[in-house]
């Protein structure tokens, strides 16, 4: 591994540490790797999703909330499945 130094603001070192201890990180460099690494994941995912909805486009049919939310949960559930 690379080392890589960073600097935060003490409100952000404030809200790390709170965090580490609510869900129980021993170390910062635990706790900003797995940020990183869910980053990484949530920009890949929006990535895929940009590149779905390009591929298929909008429907011309009416779709209900209820429905888009189902058709996400479907489609996360593939992506974590592919990716995650």
């Amino acid at each position: 591994m690379e080392p890589v130094s960073i600097k935060f603001d003490e409100r952000s070192l404030k809200n790390i540490g709170k965090i580490m201890q609510k869900f129980g990180y021993s170390t910062k460099t635990e706790f900003i790797r797995e940020a990183v690494r869910d980053k990484i994941k949530d920009l890949e995912k929006e990535e895929a999703l940009k590149k779905i909805d390009k591929l298929f486009g909008a429907s011309k049919r009416r779709t209900t909330d209820a429905q888009l939310h189902e058709a996400r949960e479907k489609l996360e559930k593939i992506y974590d499945k592919n990716f995650g």
